[in-house]
């Protein structure tokens, strides 16, 4: 949901509200991607921590489920993304930032890499509401939605950092431990604030 409003943020200042909905509306389609194949894959971890707060751990859907529907959204997000108000080029690279967040839940979390899906993603989604003004994505806002992406990483990681180390998952934050996970984050946030306010001067 913070995506998706951002996503809608950006394309009312870049844009018009009008457009700005249909914007949300496709970003929200590539989100549920991500979020269905991360609980599709994490089932049985869920299941062994007791994660009751997922639907597929407390029963309202079964995995057969939402393995169909996830199957079933696919070529409907990727459709709204390539047609929609991002028009092909803003829909195309925001689809490389739902294909870095799927290959996260599959690969790189288990990777010291873990951080770089988060990178990538998090500067391809206000370059995508540029491209679809046909306006050059300026270097601060990628540098400062990286930045920003990879702070949420570290300090996403933080409540389950344990129990991550207990199923052997393995990405940078885990490897560092909470304490300098914390430290870093809050760097990075630090730095992408300091990027915006000296580029909106």
């Amino acid at each position: 949901m913070i995506v998706t409003a951002i996503a809608f943020i950006l394309g009312v200042q870049l844009w018009w509200e009008g457009p700005a909905y249909g914007i949300a509306f496709t970003v929200f389609l590539g989100q549920l991607l991500i979020g269905w194949s991360n609980d599709l894959y994490d089932y049985a971890d869920d299941v062994a921590h007791k994660r009751i707060n997922k639907p597929l751990v407390a029963g309202t859907l079964t995995p057969t489920q939402l393995h169909h529907t996830t199957f079933l959204l696919l070529p409907i997000a990727a459709a709204a993304n390539l047609v929609g108000p991002l028009g092909f080029k803003g829909g195309l690279v925001y689809l490389l930032g739902v294909g870095c967040g799927i290959a996260y839940n599959f690969y790189f979390k288990f990777s010291i890499f873990s951080f770089l899906p988060y990178a990538i993603a998090c500067a391809a989604l206000p370059a995508s509401v540029y491209l679809a003004v046909n306006r050059t994505p300026p270097m601060w806002v990628l540098l400062g939605g990286s930045l920003i992406g990879v702070a949420f990483h570290f300090l996403n990681v933080l409540k389950d950092l344990k129990q991550d180390r207990e199923s052997n998952i393995g990405g940078l934050p885990q490897r560092v431990g909470k304490a300098p996970s914390a430290v870093i984050a809050i760097i990075l946030l630090s730095t992408a604030i300091l990027i915006c306010i000296v580029n909106n001067r």
